[in-house]
């Protein structure tokens, strides 16, 4: 909903001041919301598993653990959703400028906002799609696949061009669906009482969503846009190998 509001008010001329006092004015809200809540106090009650058997895919839970980054799946986790996030933000603020390219589609920026709408769409049914097969299979298979559905998709908007890019580098919204709460729950797999210390390291690992844009921004400078995506691919590559070397966690 978003891009295609923002789209409306910003981009088709309008104030840019409005949108963004509105914004502010909401987060103000929420932030009260939040201080008037009264959240549970959590606890784990697995917190005596550290000593159990190691995972199928070969995650150690150690006796002696001194830190949540002593589990290695939580830092290759945090290193995926560092990407991830990199990835999937980069995809969606490079589309506007790819969509508007002449060899792709044309679009001026008001209307590229409205299918940017259909990439973040695409992501909110994958959802459901994600909830519904991972009944059946196992996280880390589906991640791998989505994955792997990512990148053929990038490789066919870096190298194609007129509809079929366009729809390529749409549809990637679509894989990016399952990837946050799947990395985040294969990351905190078997952690016991370090669980929130390591939600905390996932929920820092996001800042990959400025630094990831950053780095393609720099190579859409010096490359091209089109051949800039080879990025977010590789991110998404990553995500693959994490993915396979974790396939065995949280077995149905």
């Amino acid at each position: 909903v978003g891009p295609s509001v923002g789209g409306f008010l910003i981009l088709s001329g309008g104030s840019v001041q409005g949108p963004y006092l509105a914004l502010a004015g909401a987060l103000a809200v929420l932030a009260l919301l939040f201080a008037a809540a009264r959240l549970p106090h959590i606890t784990h009650a697995d917190e005596g598993t550290d000593a159990q058997t190691a995972s199928p895919a070969g995650v150690t839970d150690a006796v002696e653990k001194r830190s949540a980054t002593s589990f290695p799946h939580l830092v290759l986790g945090a290193i995926a959703i560092f990407v991830y996030v990199g990835g999937e933000v980069s995809v969606g603020s490079f589309l506007i400028n790819f969509l508007g390219e002449p060899a792709i589609a044309g679009l001026s920026h008001a209307d590229a906002a409205q299918y940017v709408s259909l990439y973040w769409g695409g992501a909110m049914v994958g959802r459901f799609i994600g909830f519904a097969v991972m009944r059946k299979i196992s996280p880390g298979k589906a991640l791998a696949f989505n994955a792997t559905a990512a990148i053929v998709l990038i490789l066919a908007a870096i190298l194609g061009h007129g509809k079929v890019a366009m729809w390529a580098i749409l549809a990637v919204g679509l894989c990016n669906s399952i990837m946050f709460p799947t990395i985040f729950s294969m990351a905190l797999h078997k952690l016991g009482r370090f669980t929130g210390q390591a939600s905390g390291i996932l929920c820092m690992a996001i800042v990959g969503g400025a630094l990831v844009p950053f780095a393609q921004g720099a190579l859409a400078d010096n490359a091209g846009l089109q051949l800039s995506f080879v990025i977010p691919a590789a991110c998404y590559a990553y995500i693959l190998l994490f993915g396979l070397k974790y396939a065995g966690l949280h077995k149905t």
